[in-house]
């Protein structure tokens, strides 16, 4: 089924909602999303893999909380029989009221300014928020069928696991609710007032808080192209310059390694490709 028909039967069936007009959302890494509008409302529909289902709802859970100080974010919307999210046939959906505001662009200087500002202030905010379904730092499967793709990719992935094994015995970190995949996209900026804020929460978990900060900057193409992202961090978020600076180049490796995990799950060559050099140069 095409996805935008799988989304529109879908909240047909199970919200009520009929959409006139299904917009897909590029740019995330671990989930598919699109924009949809029904009259004056604007949603945003997450579609994930079936497996993240309660941590997508502790997500939801978390947006909440995020609310609760101040924070914009999306605002889930229950389905007619007072679920959260929805199995389907592709993943589990969830509906969420669209935070008004335009999505940042992560290749803008200003925008990642407040890409990581808004990152900080949400790792900030939710130091001591806690749920059931909260699932502690994963890591990848390195007996994946797929890493045997290309001939590199497992051994880089497992040298990138080995690394981060090690730093986080090694070092003492700062632990928190992750976002786990804050692509520039899921962060908004509304014009009209300046108020920035997120769509959601995606299937949060937790770990090493710069991780998220390292998954950020492989969105933004590499440290070098990260300046002011990292600027605007460091201003609101709880991470010292000097976690960051020490931790950082491990957890960047990292995060490259689950941009290839999952380009190649997906059949991504030229994201696949990027992650390659950028791993090669990591472990060089």
């Amino acid at each position: 089924m095409p996805d935008d028909e799988l989304v529109r039967s879908t909240l047909r069936d199970e919200w009520h909602l009929v959409p006139h007009q299904i917009t897909t959302l590029r740019g995330t890494l671990l989930s598919r999303a699109w924009e949809v509008t029904t009259g004056d409302d604007r949603y945003v529909c997450r579609l994930s893999d079936l497996a993240v289902r309660r941590p997508v709802e502790a997500g939801l859970a978390a947006a909440g909380h995020l609310r609760g100080r101040g924070i914009a974010a999306g605002d889930p919307v229950r389905t007619l029989g007072g679920k959260l999210t929805v199995r389907t046939a592709d993943g589990v959906l969830a509906v969420l009221r669209r935070v008004p505001g335009r999505r940042l662009d992560g290749g803008d200087p200003v925008d990642q300014q407040w890409w990581g500002d808004r990152l900080g202030a949400v790792h900030r905010a939710l130091q001591g928020f806690h749920h059931p379904a909260l699932r502690r730092w994963q890591a990848l499967d390195t007996d994946a069928p797929h890493l045997a793709r290309e001939p590199w990719l497992r051994a880089a992935v497992t040298g990138a696991l080995t690394a981060t094994t090690r730093l986080t015995v090694t070092d003492r970190l700062t632990y928190g609710v992750l976002l786990g995949d804050p692509a520039p996209g899921t962060f908004v900026v509304d014009p009209a007032t300046g108020r920035a804020g997120l769509l959601d929460c995606g299937a949060s978990g937790t770990g090493p808080l710069v991780y998220d900060v390292a998954a950020a900057i492989v969105y933004a193409g590499g440290t070098e192209r990260a300046a002011e992202l990292i600027d605007g961090y460091l201003a609101a978020g709880p991470v010292s310059a000097d976690e960051l600076e020490a931790a950082l180049p491990v957890l960047l490796r990292l995060g490259w390694a689950v941009r290839a995990f999952h380009a190649a799950q997906h059949g991504c060559e030229e994201s696949l490709e990027v992650a390659r050099q950028a791993l090669e140069s990591a472990a060089g």
